[in-house]
């Protein structure tokens, strides 16, 4: 392997491909725009014996300090195409879209859907991945279909929403240890319809019936309020988002946090403590006020990373730290929350090269 092929390039630094700016390099790389592109770099990899971990944005990704030992496959194909059908309106993006781009284009047509999805950095083939939601929308709520390439078979297929099992920030595609590559994913939105203005933070900024534009720039506010909208001037820019999904626990459990919420004076009113009950019966607890709860305060340091001063649930790296910093931290932000609450949190990024401590999985290695 010591003459490689073009396309491919070695020793490829990753941590600069990331929003966290961390990890190491990838042994092998190659950006591919097309599926032809794709099929020929999984046969080489197949050749060489190599495990493949698809990129796209490197906004919800911590990568181990020693890089990945495969060859990691940058998707950058982009393009959209807005397909009128019945009394919907279909957005076909290309997966290397920059998310954001493709709710910025939707909104700009008066197509209601994804809206409340503004200001999420990463890619538009990532998105269905991890069913990537906020402030009441999540992408299975409009997805019509996927275009994937099979890993094994290399061929091109088209996948049903009933396909992907979407759940909370999952999918089937998440639980995979090699999931189909996605080519392009097609919404089904709404002409001139209604923005979603379900959470309460959103409501109490917007007019009684705001457009479109009004809600996608209140959501970009909040976000940035949060310093969840990435932007290298701010302090806490390299982080991965929320940093664990919030949990949904038994009624019992609710009821238990809410009387131990009113005994340690972490509240004054049972109504303080913010819960969501679900379709199934259980009730999802805000993460970042279990982590606030738990005594970690939002600006924490812990050498060169920290928890973001705008968002508890933000791990931030300040630079010139490694991902054994980040993960030290991360675990002492769950340990915290078990202890009080006996609650275990989940982290939300895909782990490359790294394990997450305590996990079955080991992390994707």
């Amino acid at each position: 392997m010591n003459r490689l092929p073009p396309a491919i390039r070695r020793d490829v630094p990753l941590a600069p491909l990331t929003t966290l700016e961390l990890g190491g390099p990838a042994r092998f790389f190659c950006q591919a725009s097309t599926a032809q592109d794709m099929v020929w770099a999984m046969r080489w990899a197949a050749a060489q014996a190599l495990p493949v971990f698809v990129l796209g944005g490197g906004s919800n990704l911590v990568v181990g300090d020693g890089g990945f030992a495969g060859l990691v496959l940058q998707v950058v194909a982009r393009g959209m195409e807005f397909l009128p059908q019945g009394d919907a309106v279909l957005l076909r993006a290309q997966a290397g879209e920059p998310w954001d781009e493709v709710v910025a284009a939707a909104v700009g047509r008066d197509l209601a859907g994804i809206e409340c999805l503004s200001g999420i950095p990463g890619t538009a083939g990532a998105t269905p991945i991890q069913n990537v939601g906020a402030y009441g929308q999540e992408v299975a709520d409009t997805i019509r279909s996927l275009r994937v390439l099979d890993r094994h078979t290399l061929e091109v297929r088209d996948l049903a929403p009933a396909d992907c099992q979407f759940a909370y920030r999952t999918s089937r595609w998440r639980r995979d240890c090699e999931p189909p590559i996605v080519l392009s994913v097609t919404f089904a939105l709404r002409p001139g319809g209604r923005p979603t203005v379900s959470h309460k933070g959103l409501a109490a900024v917007l007019t009684q019936r705001p457009s479109l534009s009004e809600l996608r720039q209140a959501v970009l506010d909040v976000r940035r309020k949060k310093s969840m909208v990435y932007d290298t001037r701010n302090p806490n820019q390299r982080s991965a988002g929320s940093f664990f999904t919030n949990p949904t626990v038994s009624p019992a459990k609710a009821t238990e946090i809410v009387a131990q919420a009113l005994r340690e004076n972490l509240v004054r009113s049972a109504e303080e403590v913010p819960q969501y009950p679900q379709p199934g019966g259980g009730v999802r607890l805000p993460a970042a006020w279990l982590v606030e709860g738990a005594g970690i305060r939002r600006g924490l340091r812990m050498g060169p990373v920290g928890v973001s001063s705008q968002h508890a649930l933000a791990l931030v790296h300040h630079g010139g730290g490694s991902t054994a910093d980040l993960i030290r931290l991360a675990a002492h932000v769950r340990d915290a929350v078990a202890d009080r609450f006996a609650i275990t949190l989940v982290p939300e990024p895909v782990f490359l090269g790294v394990a997450w401590p305590g996990s079955d999985a080991g992390g994707k290695l």
